[in-house]
């Protein structure tokens, strides 16, 4: 659904990523795991058609991203990430009925019984709907995190884009967020998540996308990329993988 082809990025003329080559099927869970500064948000941004490459074609299907209109991508890509937009006084509702815009021409904007319906989809998938008429900014931040993605789902869009929508959030609300978008996978979307926790990684992700050295270390099934010798090699530090009980892999940095 996704092909990156011999691409090439660079940030404040600096170049930071080169020769990324690789496939993201349709239906799946991708976790791109880096170091701070690796690329994984600049990369997730070319991705979605939201900065241009230096060199490379990313294609979604059998278009080009850089070729779609700002139009045409919003309602084949969501981008969900930091919440840092909004006024005051909008609801939960408002918020997430931003996402029917890409369905509407600039001039008309009439809520039609699609996108109701759209909305209060949205709502229920991330179970915010007890939260339409609450204001957004009286929120905890796991629960604006569920509204961002709510108003992705809005878009109803084939693709979701996450920029570590479990940063700074406790680990009930993180799990919340994960079981989310799996069960977006799980409805035939494709999640592309840039995560903060390998072991975020682990539980939820089909394949982990590893960046480092300016590149892509590996990309590969979740059990075979996240070994204690690529993650040492992503991370500039000794690993450590445990199996527990239940089959679930942990992992840790090495002690000493």
């Amino acid at each position: 659904m996704i092909s990156v082809h011999d691409l090439a990025l660079s940030a404040g003329g600096r170049p930071l990523l080169a020769a990324l080559t690789f496939g993201i099927d349709s239906g799946e869970f991708v976790g791109i795991l880096g170091r701070n500064g690796a690329g994984k948000t600049t990369l997730l941004r070319a991705m979605a058609g939201l900065r241009t490459a230096d060199r490379g074609t990313i294609r979604l299907g059998d278009r080009n991203v850089a070729e779609l209109s700002p139009a045409e991508r919003s309602r084949e890509i969501a981008f969900v990430t930091s919440d840092d937009i909004f006024a005051d006084r909008l609801t939960v509702r408002d918020v997430v009925a931003a996402g029917r815009y890409p369905h509407h021409r600039w001039w008309q904007w009439n809520e039609e019984p699609d996108d109701a319906a759209a909305i209060a989809r949205a709502l229920s998938d991330a179970e915010l709907q007890d939260f339409a008429d609450r204001e957004f900014t009286t929120l905890s931040s796991g629960e604006r995190q569920r509204v961002w993605i709510a108003l992705a789902l809005a878009q109803e869009t084939p693709v979701l884009f996450l920029d570590e929508p479990t940063s700074h959030l406790d680990v009930r609300a993180a799990q919340q967020i994960l079981r989310l978008l799996r069960a977006q996978v799980r409805s035939g979307k494709t999640v592309v998540c840039v995560l903060h926790d390998p072991n975020e990684a682990a539980a939820h992700a089909d394949r982990v996308l590893l960046l480092a050295q300016g590149g892509m270390l590996a990309f590969d099934r979740t059990g075979l990329a996240l070994s204690a010798d690529l993650l040492a090699g992503t991370y500039g530090l000794p690993m450590e993988t445990v199996t527990a009980s239940s089959g679930a892999t942990r992992i840790f940095p090495a002690p000493g």
